[in-house]
């Protein structure tokens, strides 16, 4: 059953949380939840023809907008690669948001 109504967007997901894209930052994680991760491109390298992330800076944030923008950052990390700083990004998140 879905309870989501046809104006809600529908995000892409990566293991069941949302993923939106601005450029080359992406959120991961639901704005509702406690926490998301903030995932900011700093590199790219070019793979025949395409533009693929080297290096990405990953920083598990609170999502409360009270809180001043410095102490919203609970954890940062430097990845090579988009595909390892999603790996760190899903288990930093899954075990924020179980606590």
């Amino acid at each position: 059953m879905n309870d989501l109504d046809e104006s809600t967007p529908q995000f892409p997901t990566y293991k069941g949380k949302p993923l939106v894209r601005s450029g080359d930052v992406i959120y991961y994680g639901s704005m509702q939840d406690k926490y998301v991760v903030k995932l900011e491109i700093k590199s790219k390298k070019k793979v025949q023809d395409i533009d693929v992330a080297d290096r990405v800076t990953v920083q598990l944030m609170y999502t409360d907008q009270n809180i001043r923008s410095r102490k919203q950052i609970v954890k940062s990390s430097e990845k090579n690669g988009l595909y390892l700083a999603m790996d760190i990004a899903d288990a930093w998140l899954t075990r924020a948001l179980a606590e």
